[in-house]
């Protein structure tokens, strides 16, 4: 064989060799690839101030011994702020990507935000997903990133994040004009935190998953023994405190958020402060005290205010909108609610629950009591249901832990009366009225104007309580001729 030869069969074998190291012919032929991304959310954790760029990435990696080909990789909104580049390929949508045996590919994204747009548009946090589609199986990643100027309380992580804070028995005044912004559960201990006149604060929650606390809703202030909070809105400028998303068809959306849990902590005081859209609005447990002044709690999934073996004062205080009572105690303590207004609409439940014992089982086979003292005055307490009032004591026959009374008050009862303990309700409920007419009761109750109407029955029905000095919107009461409610009215 010539040399000539020889080189001409040399070349074809080359160049076979480096054809069949180009192709890939083993590809995965089973069902349910896995591929597995280098995280779960992709947070853009940057505060704008004026128009801006940033660009970051994830993995997603091949965990097959042979190629697989992925379907699809997707924005759930392509028309949001998020754009791809999926391993080099510019575009909101990437079909049939291949990714070689325990190999992995990069997927890089970029936001643009403008915190300058109008909140339906540029919201204080965006949310999309990549979807990563592959034998009909879709996984997610997470994308987030901050719309608009402001202070976000959080870190990296998706909703299930916990946070804490924490400032060594002193106080932390979150006195900036800007609103703040409560990502995932907001633990506070030993630490006073104060929320001056106009404090917004907004909470975005959600659907959480954690090792501790399994399935739960986001977006939860939780308040340790060593904690607490004063909030001191005023009439001119309120507190507020409610779900992030500021969307008109959001507005009346219940169980947004989780709500403020006091567990264990003493003092915490809330003035002039609006709380709604959450899933409870607080919840005051185990020996803990709050008193609310002139405060609206309302468009919650569970009660306004929950009690359990706490100490309660609220006056001029309206909760309304509630998905089940207005306010729902057990396991006793004590509680003085004065010319405060239950509106408990569209719902089955009473607006007003009082127990003196708590179940630790479906069948409150094992249980635990504790003595309750609750006293109502001026208080309207009305609902779409024949009973509003739910009285319940562990011992019926021997009273003496279960001491409740109404002064003043407008109410519903009906069948509560047939009940053998609770037939002398209106021994404990002295100079009210039962089923009011509701009509005239409110200026509009469907726009939630709570006001008196000209013709109210609460007009001049309380009586003279001196140290309840004004009304929710801080109008003065009149001496002589309190009216019953949180609002004293005025022409």
């Amino acid at each position: 064989m010539n040399e000539k030869w020889f080189a001409w069969i040399f070349a074809i074998g080359l160049f076979a060799i480096l054809l069949s190291a180009c192709r890939e012919d083993n590809f995965y032929d089973g069902g349910n690839a896995m591929v597995t991304t280098s995280l779960d959310t992709l947070t853009f954790d940057t505060v704008f101030t004026e128009i801006g760029t940033t660009t970051k990435f994830f993995k997603i990696y091949n965990q097959e011994d042979a190629t697989i080909i992925i379907d699809q990789i997707a924005l759930a909104d392509p028309s949001g702020i998020f754009r791809l580049n999926v391993d080099g390929t510019p575009s909101q949508e990437v079909n049939n990507i291949q990714i070689a045996a325990k190999d992995s590919i990069y997927v890089f994204v970029e936001a643009t935000i403008d915190p300058n747009l109008p909140l339906e548009v540029s919201p204080y946090i965006i949310e999309d997903l990549v979807n990563i589609s592959i034998d009909e199986k879709t996984n997610s990643v997470l994308l987030q990133a901050w719309g608009q100027d402001a202070n976000y309380i959080t870190g990296p992580g998706s909703v299930s994040q916990i946070n804490l804070l924490t400032c060594n028995l002193q106080e932390r005044v979150w006195d900036d004009p800007k609103p703040y912004i409560i990502y995932g559960t907001l633990f506070i201990d030993s630490c006073t935190l104060i929320l001056p006149p106009g404090t917004k604060v907004y909470v975005h929650g959600g659907v959480a998953i954690n090792d501790q606390f399994g399935v739960y809703t986001s977006g939860l202030l939780y308040f340790l023994p060593n904690a607490r909070i004063l909030s001191q809105g005023t009439p001119e400028e309120p507190v507020t405190i409610l779900s992030d998303r500021l969307e008109e068809e959001y507005e009346d959306i219940k169980g947004q958020w989780f709500g403020i849990y006091l567990d264990r902590s003493r003092e915490n005081r809330f003035e002039h402060t609006t709380i709604s859209q959450s899933l409870t609005g607080v919840r005051v447990d185990s020996a803990a005290s709050a008193s609310f002044y002139a405060c609206e709690i309302s468009h919650t999934a569970a009660p306004g205010i929950v009690g359990s073996h706490a100490d309660i004062y609220a006056e001029n205080t309206l909760i309304h909108n509630s998905g089940t009572a207005n306010v729902g105690i057990d396991h006793g303590g004590n509680y003085e609610f004065n010319n405060c207004t239950f509106v408990n609409y569209n719902n089955q439940d009473e607006a007003i629950q009082l127990a003196n014992f708590t179940c630790y089982d479906q069948g409150c086979g094992l249980f635990d009591d504790n003595p309750l003292k609750a006293t109502f005055r001026n208080c309207l307490i009305l609902g779409n249901e024949n009973d509003e009032i739910a009285l319940a004591d562990w011992n019926p026959e021997d009273p003496t832990d279960f001491n409740y009374k109404f002064e003043n008050c407008f109410v519903q009862v009906d069948e509560l009366l047939d009940n053998e303990f609770y037939a002398d309700f209106f021994n404990h409920c002295t100079d009210c009225l039962n089923n009011p007419p509701k009509d005239t009761m409110f200026l509009n109750m469907d726009e939630y104007d709570f006001r008196l109407d000209t013709f109210s029955k609460a007009i001049d029905a309380g009586r003279n309580l001196p140290f309840v000095i004004g009304d929710l919107l801080g109008n003065p009461r009149d001496d002589g001729s309190y009216d019953i409610g949180c609002y004293e009215f005025k022409l």
